[in-house]
């Protein structure tokens, strides 16, 4: 990809998508449109310090609006299509699927559709170097209970929540545009993101806000499901990889390999404050007495478990970032960005769960 070539990120103003932009605009030269409908987690202060860049710019626009999603993507003649716009919280999942199935499933037939009409008028190099990089999860996987294998690219899809469920139906869409007409498309599955300015309703930041504000930290069940976690930043460097040297029609696990119980993190996101803030003239000595255990959710799985060995033999990236240091700067943002947080929570977020615990 050479200079001022323009990049369309959907879902540009959520966590991922963001983390993306700011990586796109402040390391390459390359143009980026943020294609964006501005939802409960979407958020355009995480962009704040890339607002006024002359090769950044946004459109507020639901993707499945056919019209004006082929007007954008037309008008902007983009040589990379990031596709990151999703409903991606399971238990939100659970209590209304519906824009689930809107979002994740009819979003992405319209983006695809548009994206191949745009492909087929293009002629000679432009039409080689174009991409559709569609961005996915490990959780169209299922569940490995307590096996010790791992996910990889040739494994059985078996999604357990109405939110997998719709991401392996994107992802099923997307290599059938592949093999049917041709469009030049790839896939990235990967593992439980967290870093800087996640939404608080995930597991990290919400257990890093409420053990602020002395609230209870509700863990599910016994709190031992198993997940890989790997740091946001890690995982942009990841998709511009895949994106620059990935092959066509072809699927990439992107992993941090630090597989870790649910409990076992909130004791460490613990831990930290304890370091970071320690609590005076409380009830309570340390911010682990906070921890709490509500009722297991419906259809929770207990491991995922990605196999990065692919994108690391193949295309030469591996995270940078282990468990230890990326929850240290992830703890250190969120002390020292408390605006952000405020202005999230002054929204229709207050902390509260649609469920009674967190992904």
């Amino acid at each position: 990809m050479n200079k001022q070539k323009t990049i369309i990120v959907t879902g540009g103003a959520g966590f991922i998508g963001s983390a993306l932009i700011r990586f796109i605009i402040h390391e390459t030269n390359f143009k980026v449109v943020n294609v964006d409908k501005l939802t409960y987690s979407g958020n355009l202060e995480s962009l704040g310090s890339i607002d006024h860049n002359r090769r950044y710019s946004f459109e507020q626009l639901d993707i499945c609006d056919s019209f004006k999603l082929r007007k954008v993507i037309f008008n902007n003649k983009p040589e990379l299509i990031i596709h990151l716009a999703a409903e991606s919280h399971v238990d939100r999942s659970i209590d209304s699927p519906n824009s689930f199935i809107e979002s994740n499933i009819v979003g992405t037939f319209s983006l695809l559709e548009q994206s191949r009409k745009y492909w087929q008028s293009l002629i000679g190099q432009k039409k080689e170097d174009f991409r559709f990089l569609h961005v996915s999860t490990d959780e169209v996987y299922g569940d490995l209970e307590r096996s010790s294998e791992f996910f990889t690219e040739e494994t059985r899809y078996n999604p357990s929540s109405p939110y997998s469920a719709s991401k392996a139906s994107s992802d099923h869409l997307v290599m059938a545009w592949h093999r049917t007409y041709g469009l030049p498309a790839i896939i990235t599955n990967c593992s439980n993101n967290y870093g800087p300015f996640q939404f608080p309703e995930k597991l990290i930041p919400h257990m890093i806000l409420n053990a602020l504000k002395f609230n209870s930290l509700p863990v599910y069940g016994n709190g031992k499901q198993v997940r890989d976690w790997l740091y946001v930043d890690d995982h942009v460097r990841a998709l511009l990889k895949v994106a620059a040297k990935g092959e066509v029609g072809e699927t990439y696990n992107i992993g941090g390999n630090n597989e870790i119980q649910n409990i076992d993190v909130v004791h460490k996101i613990c831990n930290l404050l304890d370091e970071f803030l320690p609590i005076k003239n409380n009830k309570i000595n340390s911010y682990s007495e906070l921890i709490t255990y509500v009722k297991d959710r419906p259809g929770h799985d207990v491991r995922y478990a990605i196999d990065a060995s692919k994108i690391n033999k193949n295309l030469g990236w591996e995270p940078l970032e282990n468990f230890e240091s990326g929850i240290r700067k992830t703890i250190e943002w969120y002390l020292n960005n408390h605006n952000w947080a405020d202005n999230i929570q002054n929204g229709s977020y207050k902390l509260s769960r649609l469920g009674e615990g967190n992904k």
